[in-house]
């Protein structure tokens, strides 16, 4: 605290209260009149008779201020510093979240360098002998089996179900509750995950399912002529590589670094159309943006797909066995295959769905469906059931020429689907 001028005892805020009372006889009042020359302080109007008294008045003045003003400063400094340490502290904080989610983005898409089917394939049958769910004998055969697949490219068959469509056309005909007209795709064999692709490989597995049919269609054969048998999904990995080679969706293909194998990357419309128009298959994407009917439901890409299917099928067969392809289906997280659709007698409209979810077993009772129809719940999907945000379609419709699928290509690096409004 400042000090008196005149005792050097300290007297704080007090100061010029105590020089006017202890020491008053050193001061002139002002307007005295006693002919004594008057110097008040600038600071705080104290008037005294003596300069020097003054000076060292005033001194007080500046020390006080001086030491207020550093510890503002002092103060200032401190917060800011503070400051800066918070806000570095939640700068790291959201960098350290920004990579642990997008590890958790890697991890969940299959671009986390984990390995692909042939390491899932292998580390789940380990897990199955471990638990007592696989002989020995039994893993060394099923290992053997999948290394001849890998090293041939081509798909063992073992998930595959065939004889569905068939199975349905027979059904329908005798079915006469509530359906009114039903259009099936042309043949179509189902395809399921497998130890090596569970919980990844559903575009893999719906790509499987729409080239079994275009392989039973003749109209395609000079566009397969290189692939006459279904391939593995190590295979179809290499084949979107080729596909991206030739410059096909170039956005897309650096989403994935430009690789697929040897990853458990999951696949969407984008790559099924890259693949298809690779091989020289006319295809589109429909983008199904947004919902078109209350409670977030798409009628929209139910009409769709009704006319996809009758259309050059107006005949008035109540069950109407097309020469279309099925239909690719892909929504966030999952993707199925269209491989029909009813029209019931009320006018509403059910989806028949092939899902790489249901295993050989759930698929196989419908090749001896019940009269009451009970196996087709694993198929049907009404307006209500899909409510995603969006919904893409790849939807088949005919062969390119070289001209074209060229153009295709160079059209794939702008744009590659259609939003319906």
């Amino acid at each position: 605290p400042p000090e008196c001028p005149f005792c050097g005892e300290a007297a704080g805020r007090e100061l010029e209260e105590h020089v006017r009372t202890r020491h008053g006889h050193l001061l002139g009042a002002p307007g005295s009149g006693n002919g004594e020359q008057l110097y008040e302080c600038p600071m705080c109007s104290l008037t005294c008779t003596n300069i020097q008294i003054l000076e060292e008045h005033v001194d007080l003045h500046l020390e006080e201020h001086n030491f207020s003003e550093g510890g503002s400063i002092r103060d200032l400094e401190l917060a800011q510093q503070l400051q800066t340490e918070e806000d570095e502290r939640q700068r790291s904080e959201e960098e350290k979240r920004e990579r642990e989610e997008f590890k958790k983005l890697q991890r969940q898409y299959g671009l986390d360098n984990s390995g692909g089917f042939k390491q899932q394939f292998l580390k789940n049958m380990e897990r199955e002998v471990d638990r007592g769910r696989m002989q020995p004998f039994e893993y060394h055969k099923r290992k053997a089996d999948m290394m001849e697949s890998l090293a041939s490219g081509i798909d063992d068959g073992k998930t595959k179900t065939s004889g569905v469509i068939e199975a349905l056309c027979k059904y329908y005909q005798n079915e006469n509750k509530d359906v009114r007209r039903v259009w099936l795709s042309a043949g179509v064999d189902h395809f399921h995950s497998s130890l090596g692709d569970r919980g990844w490989g559903c575009g893999y597995r719906n790509f499987q399912m729409l080239l079994s049919s275009l392989l039973q269609n003749s109209f395609y054969n000079d566009c397969l002529r290189d692939t006459t048998l279904i391939p593995s999904i190590p295979k179809i990995q290499s084949m979107i590589e080729d596909a991206w080679r030739e410059g096909f969706d170039p956005r897309g293909a650096s989403h994935f670094n430009n690789r697929l194998h040897d990853s458990k990357a999951w696949i969407g419309a984008c790559e099924i159309y890259s693949l298809l128009t690779s091989l020289r298959i006319k295809c589109q994407i429909i983008d199904f943006h947004k919902p078109t009917g209350p409670m977030g439901t798409h009628p929209r890409l139910f009409e769709w797909i009704l006319h996809y299917y009758s259309t050059d099928n107006e005949g008035g067969a109540k069950v109407v066995c097309t020469s279309k392809p099925p239909i690719y289906l892909q929504h966030q997280g999952h993707s199925r295959t269209v491989v029909g659709i009813e029209e019931k007698k009320n006018k509403s409209l059910c989806l028949l769905l092939f899902d790489p979810g249901c295993s050989s077993q759930q698929m196989q009772k419908l090749l001896k469906q019940n009269s009451d129809g009970t196996g087709l719940k694993l198929l049907r999907k009404f307006v209500g059931s899909l409510k995603e945000k969006q919904y893409q379609i790849v939807a088949v419709d005919g062969v390119l020429s070289l001209e074209e699928k060229a153009a295709r290509c160079r059209a794939s690096q702008v744009l590659t689907s259609e939003k319906i409004p």
